[in-house]
């Protein structure tokens, strides 16, 4: 292969990289989605930039964002990556008989759904499954996936719903935050730092409201990851909202406190989406 050649054709773990980063415009939702660290992610997407010659991304203090270069580049590549996805799939699927192609949020999959599948494999031994982290709505066909467990509405489109549970929220913190900040009641918690979701905004909102409380409630910290909010409050750093499906481990653990005892049911309930074109899996 000529030197030309070679640099026509960059690595495929760069351009997942550079993909992931472009769809969620954020290092660190890539590194989620992909597995890795948020450095790993940078090199491949710096050594792809490297490699063609251009700036593929506008980074600023809070996000990056597609560059006019970039954004050619993804609309030019993206269809080939979706191929190439679903190609894999599709053989790993032939090769080894009934497979199951499953997508959920990351901490939801790390902490709940993981800890089950030993149930499901005992009495399913004959279907493969195929994990993938996805953090918002995408296409099932592009994707090559099977189905979806998220949080939200019913709203995906081309898509069908199931419910399968709602979701219990309500607020923690370290226990060492908890005596230097005392909380007697809901209102306290509006002057202090609060952490919001990406995936779940106007979470604080409603639950105040279902407290009978409609004083506006103060931003903070905004994150994308369950898993870093738990983080950001082991830290002393403020206050979260506990979905007890993801951060139940912490609560049994003791490094999270409960300060006020009062749950609520939130707003979006955790659903399964399928495509409605779908295949359906018999076991």
């Amino acid at each position: 292969m000529t030197t030309l050649s070679r640099r026509l054709l960059p690595s495929t773990s760069a351009l997942a990289a550079f993909d992931a980063v472009a769809r969620h415009e954020s290092f660190s939702a890539a590194a989620d989605e992909l597995s890795l660290t948020q450095g790993a992610v940078s090199r491949q997407v710096a050594s792809l930039e490297e490699q063609l010659g251009a700036a593929l991304f506008d980074r600023t203090s809070r996000n990056v964002v597609l560059s006019e270069a970039g954004r050619v580049y993804l609309q030019a590549i993206g269809p080939a990556l979706a191929s190439i996805r679903a190609a894999s799939l599709q053989v790993m699927s032939q090769m080894r008989g009934t497979t199951l192609n499953l997508a959920f949020l990351p901490t939801f999959g790390a902490r709940w759904l993981i800890p089950r599948i030993p149930r499901f494999v005992a009495q399913y031994p004959h279907i493969i499954l195929n994990f993938a982290t996805r953090i918002g709505q995408f296409d099932f066909d592009r994707e090559g996936l099977d189905a979806a467990i998220h949080i939200g509405q019913p709203d995906w489109p081309n898509a069908e719903c199931t419910f399968l549970m709602d979701e219990t929220v309500a607020p923690v913190c370290s226990p060492a935050f908890l005596k230097d900040h005392p909380v007697t009641s809901p209102h306290d918690l509006l002057r202090l730092p609060l952490f919001n979701m990406a995936s779940r905004p106007g979470a604080w909102e409603h639950w105040f409201r279902s407290l009978g409380i409609t004083t506006p409630v103060p931003g903070g910290m905004r994150f994308e990851q369950f898993s870093n909010v738990s983080q950001a409050c082991v830290a002393g750093l403020g206050m979260g909202s506990c979905h007890f499906s993801s951060s139940a481990p912490r609560l049994r653990t003791a490094s999270l406190s409960w300060p006020v005892r009062i749950r609520s049911k939130a707003r979006a309930a955790i659903i399964s989406w399928r495509p409605k074109h779908a295949r359906k899996h018999r076991p």
